[in-house]
């Protein structure tokens, strides 16, 4: 069988699928899965065009990531076939652990295990039945491997997973904030002692980088509406959770009921392989069609909750800049419980309030080197006027309520 395929990307033209073993990754079905997984989850139903999955992603990840390699050895970095291979494993699996629409139910299905968990588990699973193949590719992605610059492009300040999702999410939202230099930021990648850098050419390229991604999480990931649906359908699942618990009669498929009878830890999926494959069928179309059944489900609270998220009828949110004041939250839950006929405990799922925060580059963190024309080397903020102001390189804090609209 001809394992070396092209597939066509409407963001980069052409990817090709050069090697036998990747291919097939690709095929196999815990990644196949990422089809059924929308990369920005809910937020289609603000810009219909963000219909991309995880799949696309995680292509799209890949295909940089070769050519990031490319300019790499052609600038005379060693590189071996072997850690070419394991370098273009561990992009394409970095997002394998998702689950149902990506970040937004994370940690609701399973509560104390994150998607990067999750993907180490995977990981160790496909390295077992791939008989040790993805071993380098897990030292990678882990950061155990000798030659750290690796890593970093896997999972880094400027990686080549942000690269993508934000010419990506761009593309297919439509929201022309988010395009960046991609490509000139790639030819001028670097190694200067173990250690991934860029030289100075495109310090106007990484600053419009920073800049964009902060755009995009305010105008995309973060828009108010996105997270009004977003929080509507956590609080939906909290208490179809919380009527199961309590020995109530919900439709749920067998994959998924697993997850709702017990809350599970991550020590859990080390001693129950089982509970992985039970993962494994969960895509967004099971949360679709568990929605769809609850609409006529006799308790108010889940029906009400999935008839607003399946037809879009949407909790009106407020953001502010500063905290909201308890009095305020009281009011607008003494309004919703008297117009709903909600007990105090009930009205907390259709009142919702916290924090929303956007840092785009994070000083804390190995920062992003640059190489000057005399070999010398300058964190990216010493260089950039731009990282100076709070907007960029601190934590931004904004605060939200969410309640049904015609309350107030």
């Amino acid at each position: 069988m001809n394992k070396r395929k092209i597939i066509n990307d409407p963001v980069y033209g052409f990817i090709s699928i050069s090697n036998d073993f990747i291919f097939d990754l690709i095929q196999h079905r815990y990644f196949q899965r990422l089809r059924n997984i929308l990369q920005l989850g809910l937020t289609n139903l603000v810009y219909p065009g963000a219909s991309h999955t995880r799949f696309q992603h995680s292509l799209g990840a890949m295909h940089l990531m070769q050519e990031a390699l490319e300019v790499l050895r052609y600038k005379d970095i060693i590189i071996t076939k072997e850690e070419e291979e394991a370098t273009l494993a561990a992009i394409l699996l970095h997002d394998i652990g998702h689950g149902p629409f990506s970040h937004t139910l994370e940690h609701t299905l399973i509560k104390s295990v994150s998607h990067e968990t999750l993907t180490d588990l995977f990981l160790e699973a496909l390295n077992r039945e791939f008989k040790g193949k993805l071993s380098l590719a897990i030292q990678i992605y882990n950061d155990t491997y000798h030659k750290h610059f690796l890593h970093q492009l896997v999972s880094g300040q400027l990686d080549v997973d942000r690269l993508d999702y934000l010419t990506r999410d761009s593309f297919f939202t439509g929201v022309s904030e988010g395009v960046i230099g991609t490509e000139r930021i790639i030819k001028m990648l670097n190694v200067v002692d173990n250690e991934l850098v860029a030289d100075i050419k495109a310090l106007y390229s990484i600053e419009k980088f920073i800049i964009s991604r902060r755009l995009m999480y305010w105008q995309v990931y973060l828009h108010k509406t996105v997270h009004a649906i977003e929080t509507m359908l956590i609080q939906g699942l909290k208490r179809a959770k919380t009527l199961v618990s309590q020995g109530n009669d919900l439709f749920l498929p067998p994959s998924l009921r697993i997850f709702f009878e017990k809350d599970i830890e991550a020590e859990d999926f080390l001693s129950n392989e089982e509970l992985l494959n039970a993962y494994a069928d969960l895509d967004d179309r099971d949360i679709w069609y568990c929605l769809k059944m609850w609409r006529s489900h006799s308790d108010f609270v889940l029906s009400e909750l999935s008839k607003r998220v399946y037809y879009r009828n949407l909790f009106k949110i407020e953001v502010m800049e500063n905290e909201i004041e308890t009095s305020y939250i009281q009011n607008i839950k003494a309004q919703t419980a008297s117009f709903f006929n909600l007990s105090s405990e009930d009205v907390s799922y259709f009142v919702i309030h916290g924090k929303m925060e956007n840092r785009a580059y994070n000083k804390a963190l190995p920062p992003i080197r640059i190489l000057d024309k005399n070999g010398n080397l300058h964190p990216l903020e010493n260089l950039s006027d731009h990282l100076n102001h709070r907007t960029l390189s601190e934590i931004v804090n904004k605060y939200f309520i969410c309640y049904p609209k015609h309350i107030i």
